[in-house]
């Protein structure tokens, strides 16, 4: 029986200790047994969501709108009704235009005025602090903010031919944020801070350590100044082969790692860094090429990613199955296949 709460069996792996059993982990979603559950202040939200994804998934016709820097996004059948910045339509040119481009959104009238202790005790009154650990969340994802606008070679070839007018805009755009980020931290006084930001394509980081170092870091370490300062740890999501940062995430305080996907070397990186680093993830499914996925397909894929990463703890199964567009059905199957191989598998799997 277990004797640890959601919450406390979940810290333990930031930590480098076992855990009672395997967590599970999908973007502090929340819901039942969860190890977290991201909250974000009422009044930064705006009504009917912050708009990613078109709807009734399968179902909803492709979907477009504009986020609040001016960027057009668009959700389809073939995007799994994600949201991407709409291609061709991208809004800056020129790097060194941006000051034209880019504008501050306007806070919520009553941002500065509001009763922040008041709001966040009512943000939070549905949560069970005992149970699940409260994830703050108020940033924004650099790199792939540098993307929305540009696209990918634009916005690649900026950060080679000209930094100081990629530091100067992320910086500008970090001022809007880190208001947001410190009234998170001293009203909500949330467990972790989660921070996004994808990096690396599958087989390699899009730029190198230095680049890394020299623009993105700064902006990180703006946006979780006052959660390092209060030993608030962070949760890091981050895409892709970027193995590369992991030792400058852990310098600005991360803990957690999500997805850490399989192509990083993550028994080498857990062998350095258990201690300091949880491994989340470790589950990238790839569906069989001549044949449909089978139940067993996936359940033994999952145990086979326990056994290789969860020994001596520091690690949190992570993972999901896209599936084929249009076939929602299918992939809730198979993503349910698959959390529940981690509850029985997990369950006792430090008690061997």
């Amino acid at each position: 029986m277990a004797t640890l709460t959601p919450k406390e069996n979940w810290m333990r792996i930031g930590y480098g200790k076992e855990p009672e059993w395997i967590p599970s982990w999908s973007m502090g979603m929340g819901g039942p047994g969860s190890p977290a559950t991201m909250v974000m202040p009422s009044i930064m939200m705006p009504p009917g969501g912050g708009g990613f994804g078109g709807g009734a998934p399968g179902a909803a016709p492709p979907r477009e709108w504009v986020d609040q820097w001016g960027v057009p996004y668009i959700a389809n059948e073939e995007t799994g009704f994600a949201g991407l910045p709409k291609p061709g339509a991208f809004i800056l040119q020129d790097i060194n235009d941006w000051e034209k481009v880019v504008k501050h959104p306007p806070y919520p009238d009553e941002f500065f005025t509001a009763d922040w202790e008041a709001m966040a005790k009512k943000d939070l009154a549905n949560i069970d602090r005992t149970q699940t650990n409260v994830l703050g969340m108020g940033g924004f994802m650099p790199f792939q903010q540098v993307i929305a606008f540009m696209g990918f070679t634009e916005g690649l070839c900026a950060l080679m031919e000209e930094p100081d007018a990629v530091k100067d805009m992320l910086n500008y755009i970090a001022d809007y944020y880190v208001p947001i980020c410190e009234r998170i931290v001293e009203y909500y006084k949330p467990d972790l801070v989660y921070l996004l930001d994808d990096t690396a394509s599958k087989d390699y980081p899009f730029f190198s350590l230095e680049v890394y170092r020299d623009i993105f870091k700064p902006i990180y370490k703006r946006l979780t100044k006052t959660a390092f300062e209060r030993g608030i740890p962070l949760v890091f999501h981050n895409c892709g082969c970027c193995e590369d940062f992991v030792p400058d995430m852990i310098d600005f305080g991360v803990h957690f790692w999500d997805p850490a996907q399989t192509k990083n070397d993550l028994l080498g990186i857990k062998a350095k860094y258990g201690d300091r680093l949880a491994i989340c993830g470790g589950w990238d499914f790839i569906p069989p090429a001549d044949r449909e996925t089978t139940e067993e397909d996936i359940r033994s894929s999952v145990r086979a990613a326990i056994d290789k990463y969860a020994p001596g703890g520091a690690y949190s199964f992570c993972g999901g199955v896209l599936g084929k567009a249009g076939d929602f059905e299918k992939t809730m199957q198979m993503n349910g296949w698959a959390q529940d191989e981690v509850a029985k598998y997990g369950a006792n799997y430090y008690k061997k």
